[in-house]
């Protein structure tokens, strides 16, 4: 195809329809600066049409976890994930980028949203999501459970620590469901109290695939709420705490080699807002 040629859409396969709307989301995503080399050889391996993006000579490595319940004409549905993402963008678009720190990029700056999240492991317990994650993003996504704790208004006031621990698992025999494993793949901390966040504009958030067939894919999505923002410095950034349990194998070697010794630069939250509430009940009494 001629590149002064419009692209076509990719097709959206049956039963599936576009877009995919959220009924509720709970987010965190945790970013690190870190040595480019060992990204690029990561990016070359799984996204051969990107290129990481460059903060005054260091690139982003990303985690995102994400708690969200979707509603269908037959009932609803409830689904975790955790991305392992590389901020990129395509090789062929350097020339219109805007010229943006870390910072800036967090902060929502970059509003052609080239700037995208690489794709490279996703984990998820709902094998709908998975199988809707290959074929409509090409997303490199695979089995996993989780283990949470977070913010909630039905826990404890002022709790504002997140806990994930993401553990192996397979699908069942019949493909419809997941296989829960003991083996622990990795496992973070943000403790976020008493930091002042700072509301964010940063989406559409720009997914990228790799299809081996159709190539690269870009799949935007929208959050209709402004991020909590967390920038850290020297003073919090051990508030991130990640822990990999087998840094040999799979995810585990990924994010040792592309994290190394590095530390945490910021955090940014989303939770949806609560939509009713069942309140206490009180007495009545006794007529008579």
């Amino acid at each position: 195809m001629s590149p002064d040629q419009p692209l076509p859409l990719p097709p959206v396969p049956a039963p599936y329809q576009l877009p995919f709307h959220y009924g509720a989301l709970h987010n965190i995503g945790l970013d690190w600066l870190t040595d480019p080399g060992p990204v690029r050889e990561v990016l070359a391996e799984h996204h051969p049409d990107l290129v990481a993006a460059d903060f005054d000579g260091r690139a982003c490595v990303s985690l995102n976890y994400q708690l969200y319940f979707a509603q269908y004409p037959n009932g609803g549905g409830i689904t975790q994930e955790i991305e392992v993402n590389i901020v990129a963008h395509p090789a062929g678009a350097v020339g219109r980028l805007p010229e943006v720190g870390y910072e800036q990029y967090a902060r929502g700056f970059d509003q052609t949203k080239l700037l995208g999240i690489a794709r490279i492991h996703v984990l998820c317990d709902n094998p709908l999501a998975i199988d809707a994650g290959r074929r409509l993003y090409a997303e490199p996504k695979y089995p996993a459970w989780f283990e949470t704790t977070m913010p909630s208004l039905n826990g404890p006031t002022g709790q504002r620590t997140w806990s994930i621990t993401c553990r192996q698992a397979g699908f069942t025999e019949d493909r419809t469901g997941i296989d829960r494993r003991d083996r622990t793949l990795f496992s973070f901390e943000a403790d976020l109290t008493g930091l002042t966040p700072e509301p964010v504009n940063n989406t559409p958030i720009t997914g990228y695939g790799t299809d081996p067939v159709g190539g690269l894919l870009a799949g935007p999505m929208n959050v209709y709420q402004p991020y909590q923002y967390h920038l850290l410095d020297d003073t919090t950034r051990a508030r991130v705490r990640l822990t990999v349990t087998d840094p040999a194998d799979g995810v585990g070697r990924h994010l040792t080699d592309l994290l190394a010794d590095s530390r945490a630069a910021g955090v940014w939250t989303y939770q949806s807002a609560p939509v009713a509430a069942h309140n206490r009940p009180y007495c009545i009494p006794a007529k008579g």
